[in-house]
């Protein structure tokens, strides 16, 4: 599976997933269409499908606008207030994608947002705002337990999975994660890393799963007290 990103708004990417022989392309959280309908006209690609992770506007404002210009099915989480999800799924379900070989597993991860879903395919897991490089979202709807439990399930993953998140927040990340476990030998490599791709302007994603073992401080944490006060430290950071 190629996987390419679009840079969106001041910080977010847009994912393009397709199958190396193939013209037909799955989006994940298409906060705008703009990119995505240059990128395919430029490419000579078509879309065969797109899926939501949660429900806030950069993830989703240009769903209904790309449904203009083509008639794909739309996999998203069980939230009514996001329009267009033609495919409502959660944890468990195994969904197959118009335009990918493998089937995507749905993993229910609440924390970020209540609704929040990650998609999950052999080697590969897009995770929207619930898992950074580094780091993770912020709290805004769940509860320090819930994080935490999402953040195990996505742990258990194969060690090689590549975690494609929605956001280039990892210079920031590197810096709670340096302060948070200032002995960390991993998160001193990985922040040099991390400044050099910055400074070229080149994305930090993705990681992978055996990566986040090594420096994320919130995947790293051992208990949910413990996930829950690194959490309230970094909003405050």
């Amino acid at each position: 599976m190629l996987v390419t990103a679009l840079p969106a708004f001041t910080d977010n990417y847009i994912w393009l997933a397709r199958e190396p022989d193939s013209q037909h392309v799955v989006v994940v959280d298409p906060g705008d269409e703009k990119p995505v309908l240059a990128y395919l006209k430029e490419h000579q690609l078509t879309l065969s499908a797109i899926l939501i992770t949660h429900h806030h506007w950069d993830h989703t404002d240009g769903l209904l606008p790309l449904l203009e210009h083509f008639d794909v099915p739309v996999y998203g989480p069980v939230n009514p207030k996001i329009q267009g999800v033609t495919h409502r799924v959660q944890h468990g379900d195994v969904v197959s994608v118009p335009g990918l070989k493998e089937p995507m597993q749905v993993i229910e991860t609440p924390g970020h947002t209540l609704d929040h879903i990650s998609f999950y395919t052999a080697g590969a897991v897009f995770c929207g705002d619930t898992l950074f490089a580094a780091g993770c979202g912020r709290m805004f709807e769940g509860n320090p337990e819930q994080y935490y439990q999402s953040l195990q399930r996505l742990g258990e993953l194969p060690e090689d999975t590549k975690v494609y998140c929605a956001h280039e927040y990892t210079a920031a990340n590197v810096k709670f994660a340096a302060a948070a476990e200032p002995d960390n030998t991993a998160v001193q490599t990985f922040s040099q890393w991390v400044t050099e791709q910055r400074q070229q302007n080149q994305i930090t994603l993705p990681t992978t799963i055996e990566q986040e073992w090594q420096f994320n401080p919130f995947l790293r944490a051992q208990s949910v007290a413990e996930f829950a006060q690194r959490r309230q430290w970094k909003d405050k950071f």
